[in-house]
């Protein structure tokens, strides 16, 4: 669970579906445990009289309401620590503390630096509840004591440039996974709780060369490593946290894309939970247990296990550099047979996140229907680690472009498909690769699907006054410093346009996204358009670019199902 803060509070893009809401308080944490009991946790973001949850109509009336709350957690059954979140921002922890004389509300931290992210979080044993403090660059925990919830944070490790950690507990020492490791990337390191600085952190573990740690769940006397080699495959790595450290490596199925820690229900020190799945596999459920030391599919779950029509093929990609970008393609046809088939890509390539590779039912339906989906593992992604993220950021994120092209072209080359039938879709920043692409390789795909997209990197970072424009230097770079405007001018999908032969775009944009300004992509409509426009009258087809343009602010569509039929598919 240590790396899931990643995505929290290291990633600001890629918030997902955990924005600011409404946290209504009905009582101490046993009541609320009580009341609740069949819920993960409670949420009332439209402040209704009745709240629609699990199944259950809840009439019973909250103690108190509070506003932006963007995470939170219990210290004790009366303690509660949560941050806020304003303007895209998240600056403050404050303690809630529920007596028989009221509720205090005290501030405990708050952020200087606005290039900083705040969020709260626990340890897996609840001893610990950790503030994490954390930026493009470095990383700062405080912690406070459950034993001792209303004393001051306790300081773990004063940031520093280009130190990121993340840390757990047990037993009185706190385990860190921190980018101390060869290349700068994750090892597991001990320290006493009583003597938390860097100084005294032991190293314990580092991944093997050619692989990178993904997560960590620590349990009462193993921690559970999510490992990711060369080309993609997960693996799972367990290490016993006492002496003699012994290590065991546990395969999976050969079609896993993607490991979703299971995060409801009883937390049992024993045995770690986990949903594993791909694009076009549903989830299956597994258990490890240090008990046994032993990986087992829960048995309510055995009917996907025959699920094997489709392959999974591991590829990669010389990219213009000779760095080999690795590739997953599902098919349902031999490798040898998909000449004619329509071929689906997919790319992100930014803020060190791996590419989405969790069960999308539609995905299966194009499967079904033959056709071929690939999905392109760039540089600035997370894939293969912190160094894959900072081989295509800042100075370096044209790289990310070449390793798209690259893929594209190894897969045509393959006899995968062929330009006439590839599609690419992607999303948020995705988007920036994609655009760069069409710019200076059109002629390898034949549409485009955006969604959300970030097409005007230059015009964005020279705003300083946009919510995340200061944050964002980490990953695009600063324009006021001459290489980097240069460089983001190099690229930027909306500044390189010019008269030729696009693919048809389909583009859904959101009216009040925050994140991307709508500014940015009726430029980009606007310039693409009319430059189609001065080349049409030397071909026959004209591509169609289509901006669908829906209400609403939410930047990753909106929640409400019926709400995302409106959107043109």
């Amino acid at each position: 669970m240590v790396l899931f803060i990643i995505i929290i509070i290291h990633i600001f893009w890629s918030l997902t579906t955990l924005g600011p809401h409404s946290l209504s308080i009905y009582g101490k944490k046993k009541q609320c445990d009580a009341y609740f009991k069949t819920l993960p946790f409670v949420f009332d973001r439209r402040r209704k009289k009745q709240y629609h949850m699990g199944g259950l109509i809840l009439r019973q009336k909250a103690l108190l309401v509070l506003d932006n709350v963007l995470s939170f957690e219990w210290a004790t059954d009366d303690v509660l620590f949560y941050s806020t979140q304003e303007t895209l921002r998240c600056l403050r922890v404050f303690r809630l503390h529920l007596s028989d004389s009221g509720v205090q509300t005290t501030l405990v931290y708050e952020e200087k630096d606005p290039e900083f992210f705040v969020e709260v979080s626990r340890s897996r044993d609840q001893r610990l509840v950790t503030i994490n403090c954390s930026s493009k660059i470095s990383s700062e925990v405080w912690f406070v004591d459950s034993k001792t919830p209303l004393s001051f944070p306790t300081l773990i490790q004063s940031r520093q440039p280009g130190l990121l950690y993340h840390v757990e507990h047990s037993d009185n020492y706190l385990f860190i996974l921190a980018n101390t490791g060869a290349n700068q990337e994750y090892q597991l390191l001990r320290a006493p709780l009583a003597s938390p600085s860097k100084p005294h952190w032991v190293p314990l573990f580092s991944a093997v060369p050619g692989t990178v740690i993904k997560d960590m769940e620590l349990l009462q006397d193993h921690c559970v490593f999510t490992v990711k080699d060369s080309q993609c495959r997960l693996q799972i790595q367990t290490l016993s946290t006492q002496e003699p450290y012994q290590l065991n490596t546990h395969k999976l199925p050969h079609w896993t894309c993607d490991l979703s820690p299971q995060r409801v229900g009883t937390v049992d020190r024993g045995s770690f939970g986990f949903f594993l799945s791909s694009p076009v596999h549903p989830p299956v459920h597994y258990l490890y247990s240090s008990r046994e030391q032993k990986l087992s599919v829960t048995e309510d779950n055995t009917k996907y296990m025959s699920l094997t029509e489709f392959n999974t093929t591991r590829l990669q990609a010389a990219s213009q550099d000779g760095t080999m970008v690795p590739l997953t393609l599902l098919h349902i046809p031999a490798l040898s047979e998909l000449h004619k088939a329509p071929l689906l890509l997919h790319v992100y390539g930014a803020y060190g996140v791996d590419l989405n590779m969790a069960f999308s039912p539609e995905k299966r339906l194009l499967l079904e229907d033959g056709w071929a989906l690939a999905y392109c593992h760039a540089r600035g992604g997370g894939e293969r680690g912190l160094a894959w993220h900072r081989a295509g950021s800042v100075l370096q994120k044209r790289r990310g472009v070449e390793d798209l092209a690259a893929c594209i072209q190894t897969l045509h080359h393959l006899g995968v498909s062929h330009p006439a039938l590839t599609a690419l879709t992607a999303r948020s920043a995705g988007a920036v690769l994609t655009g760069a692409l069409c710019n200076h390789n059109p002629q390898l795909l034949k549409a485009v699907i955006l969604q959300a997209p970030f097409l005007d990197v230059l015009g964005t970072m020279q705003d300083p006054s946009l919510p995340l424009t200061v944050e964002e230097g980490g990953e695009w770079g600063d324009p006021r410093i001459r290489e980097h405007m240069d460089n983001i001018a190099s690229y930027c999908p909306c500044h390189n346009i010019i008269p030729q032969l696009y693919p048809s775009m389909l583009i859904t944009a959101y009216s009040e996204d925050r994140r991307v300004p709508l500014s940015g992509v009726m430029k980009y409509v606007e310039r693409l358009k009319k430059a189609i426009q001065m080349y049409i009258t030397r071909v026959a087809r004209v591509p169609a670019v289509i901006l669908d343009l829906q209400p609403g602010g939410d930047h990753f569509g909106p929640e409400d199902f019926h709400l995302s039929l409106n959107e043109v598919h």
